[in-house]
C-alpha cells in the first residue's frame, strides 16, 4: 500500500499539521514530516475530518439496481466523503434474513469505495407483523446492530415493545420511522395554510410526533436503546429533549434537506421536493438547527433515496418519496450550521462520523484522528463553491432537490483505511483490497 504524508492540513478546523499514513493507518502527526518515499498531498486550507459515517442511506440493491447498486452509492458516499454507510432494509428481498444482510455487507466489500453496515429489517417483508430474523443477522458475519423498517413506521405498539426487548440482548437498536399511518394516508406535503391552497392533502407534524412519544416511553419502560430517524418538526425536538431529560437512551437524526429546504417549495409542484417526511416550515428548520448544535439532535444522517427519472418526472401525487443526499451533505452542514456560526467543524466531525458509529456499534470507524487509528480521513474545501448540477453526480440516480443551487465546499480527497477512493475531487479506480 502507497504511504502518503498530506501537508498543512486543518485538523477539524483548528491546528494546522502535517499527517503520515502507513499501512493503513496513521503512523505519525507533525510539523514538516519527512517524507521519504511517500507521495505527498498538499492540504494547505483543507480541514481534516474522520471519514463521515451515515447512519441512513438507501442503496436499493438488491432488487432495484435501476435506481442504485452498491457499487454506485457507494462511490457517491466517497464523493461525499463518507467511508461507512448503513444501507437501509427496503430492498427486494427484504434484508430481512441473514442471507440478505450478508449479500450486502459482502457486495460491499467487493467494490470497496466505502464500507457497508446493513440495517436489519424490524419485521418480516416490512410487513408490521411479525419480528424479523433479529438474532441471526446480529449474529452474522455482516454483524447488524441497527434495526429498522424505514419507509414504513412500526405502528403496533406491542410489536415495537417485543423489538426494543429483543435487540438488548446483542446491544442492538431500533431506528424507528415515525409516522402514524392511519395520520397520513394519501398525504403529500406539510400539512398547513399552503397544503390547503394547493390542493394537496395535508401530512400534520402529529404524525411524527405521536410516535416518538410513545416509542421513548417503550423505550424507558424495557430499558433500551431507540433511534428516531429524519426528525423534522419542532414538537419532534421537544419530545426528544424531554426523553434525554429523563435518561431514557433515545438518539436522533436530522437530514441535510430538512436542515435547509421548507414546504415553501413545494408550490413548484415538481416532484423533486417530494419527500418522507415531508419538507417542513421554516420554523420547523430553525428549531432543527438549534437542537443539532445543542446535541437534542445527536447526527446528520442523509436518507440518502435515489430513484430512476421516471418515478420523478411525472405528477406530485404520482410521484415517488425521496432525494439524493451522499454527495451534497457536508456542502449542506457547512452552509447550515458552520457558516451561520452554529457548529464548528469539531462539532461536524461529531455528527457526520463519532456519533453515528456510536450509535450503530461501529467500532472501527469515527475514530479520531490520532497516531494508531484507522486512516479514514476526509480532506475538505470549505472556501470552494459549486452550481449543484445532476448530471455531475456519480449516484446512478439524479434526484437531488439542489439543482441550480450554489453550495460551499468541495471533498477533495477521501482515504478508507489509508488507501484513497477520492483524490482531486475524483472517485479513484480499482480500490477494493
Amino acid at each position: 500500500m502507497t504511504a502518503y504524508v498530506i501537508r498543512n492540513a486543518n485538523l477539524l478546523g483548528d491546528e494546522v499539521t502535517d499527517l503520515r499514513i502507513v499501512d493503513g493507518v496513521i503512523s505519525e502527526i507533525g510539523r514538516d514530516l519527512d517524507t521519504g518515499d511517500a507521495e505527498v498531498l498538499d492540504a494547505d486550507g483543507l480541514i481534516a475530518l474522520p471519514g463521515l459515517v451515515d447512519l441512513h442511506t438507501h442503496l436499493r440493491e438488491p432488487g432495484r439496481e435501476d435506481a442504485e447498486t452498491v457499487e454506485t452509492g457507494t462511490r457517491a458516499a466517497a464523493v461525499g466523503g463518507f467511508t461507512l454507510v448503513h444501507a437501509m432494509a427496503n430492498t427486494d428481498p427484504v434484508a430481512d434474513t441473514a442471507g440478505v444482510v450478508e449479500q450486502v455487507w459482502r457486495l460491499g466489500r467487493e467494490h470497496g469505495f466505502c464500507d457497508v453496515a446493513p440495517v436489519g429489517a424490524v419485521t418480516v417483508g416490512l410487513g408490521g407483523s411479525t419480528l424479523a430474523e433479529l438474532g441471526a443477522m446480529a449474529d452474522s458475519a455482516a454483524h447488524v446492530r441497527v434495526f429498522s423498517d424505514d419507509g414504513k413506521c412500526v405502528s403496533d405498539a406491542v410489536l415495537m415493545r417485543r423489538a426494543l426487548e429483543y435487540v438488548k440482548a446483542f446491544d442492538g437498536v431500533i431506528a424507528q420511522h415515525a409516522q402514524e399511518p392511519r395520520l397520513t394516508e394519501g398525504a403529500q406535503m406539510n400539512e398547513g395554510e399552503l397544503s390547503g391552497v394547493l390542493g394537496l392533502t395535508g401530512w400534520p407534524a402529529v404524525a411524527e410526533e405521536a410516535i416518538i412519544a410513545r416509542d421513548v416511553l417503550l423505550a424507558e419502560h424495557v430499558g433500551s436503546r431507540l433511534h428516531v430517524c429524519h426528525l423534522s418538526t419542532r414538537g419532534s425536538v421537544e419530545i426528544v429533549r424531554w426523553a434525554k431529560s429523563r435518561g431514557i437512551d433515545v438518539t436522533a437524526e436530522v437530514t441535510p434537506h430538512h436542515l435547509l429546504l421548507t414546504d415553501q417549495l413545494a408550490a413548484t409542484y415538481d416532484p423533486i421536493y417530494k419527500v418522507n417526511p415531508p419538507l417542513r416550515a421554516a420554523d420547523d428548520v430553525e428549531a432543527l438547527r438549534e437542537a443539532l448544535a445543542e446535541g437534542v439532535i445527536d447526527i446528520v444522517a442523509t436518507d440518502h433515496a435515489p430513484h430512476p427519472s421516471e418515478d420523478k418526472d411525472c405528477e406530485w401525487a404520482a410521484a415517488a418519496f425521496g432525494m439524493t443526499g451522499l454527495e451534497t451533505a457536508l456542502s449542506v452542514v457547512q452552509h447550515a450550521m458552520v457558516d451561520t456560526g452554529l457548529l464548528d467543524w469539531a462539532g461536524v466531525a461529531e455528527r457526520m462520523s463519532t456519533a453515528p458509529a456510536r450509535i450503530g456499534r461501529v467500532a472501527t470507524h469515527g475514530r479520531p484522528i490520532a497516531v494508531g487509528e484507522p486512516a479514514n480521513v476526509v480532506l475538505y474545501d470549505p472556501r470552494a463553491t459549486r452550481v449543484v448540477e445532476p448530471s455531475d453526480s456519480v449516484s446512478r440516480s439524479r434526484n437531488t432537490p439542489y439543482r441550480g443551487m450554489e453550495l460551499p465546499g468541495r471533498v477533495v480527497a477521501t482515504f478508507l483505511r489509508g488507501r484513497p477512493t477520492v483524490l482531486h475531487g475524483a472517485v479513484v479506480e480499482e480500490v477494493a483490497a
